[in-house]
Order: C-alpha cells, then structure tokens, then sequence
C-alpha cells in the first residue's frame, strides 16, 4: 500500500465564494466545475499538492478531507474498518480511478483512490 497523500477535497454549500478567497487570496488556479467539483493546483510552481473544492454532499456538507493513494481500495477499507473505521461512500468508479470516503476512529473524513 502506498499511503501517499496525493490530493485534498475542500467541501463547501457555498463552492463559488470558496473559489473565489482561495484563489484571490492564495492565487490558486481553479478549473471550471465537472460533476460540481472542481480541480485545483496550488502554489505559484505548481509544485503544491492538488485538490479541489466542490459541493459538499449530505454526508459531508463542508471540511477538508484528504485523498490518498492506495493499491487496493477494496484492502484498505477491509483494514480501516478492521481498524475502527467507518465507511462513508463504498467504492464508486470514474474513469481512470476508483474512490471511496472513510471516517477514521477520531472523525476524520479520508478520500481512499486508487488507479486503474
């Protein structure tokens, strides 16, 4: 298993006023939305660590959750949840990863992706 943070989500009910301060105030570069998220790069090299910010749905309305990068998702939710994990969202597919949301025992949400 890798483990290697790669990305961050920052969940927001207000995406557009969250783009905007973090773009204006950090100079982030913000693409336009797809599937209302939208991706981010941060720093002024562009060696920051990439994200997004989208909408946050019901199970997480607003907060920063980071992403990392696994083998197996289908292993690392076994051994969260072994772990005292809960699992938010189960493995959803896209088109060039796979993703899944967990809580860790002390309430921390964690994106889980892993490549195809």
């Amino acid at each position: 298993m890798t483990g290697k943070v790669i990305g961050f989500e920052l969940n927001s009910q207000e995406p557009e006023k969250a783009v905007d301060f973090y773009s204006n105030v950090f100079g982030w570069k913000v693409a336009e939305p797809h599937w209302d998220y939208r991706e981010v790069t941060t720093g002024n090299d562009m060696k920051g660590i990439g994200g997004g910010i989208a909408k946050g749905p019901n199970d997480f309305p607003h907060g920063i959750r980071i992403q990392i990068e696994v083998e197996s998702i289908d292993e690392a939710i076994s051994k969260a949840v072994e772990h005292g994990a809960m699992i938010v969202r189960e493995k959803m597919e896209f088109d060039d990863f796979y993703l899944a949301y967990i809580v860790d025992p002390t309430g921390l949400g964690i994106g889980l992706i892993e490549d195809k």
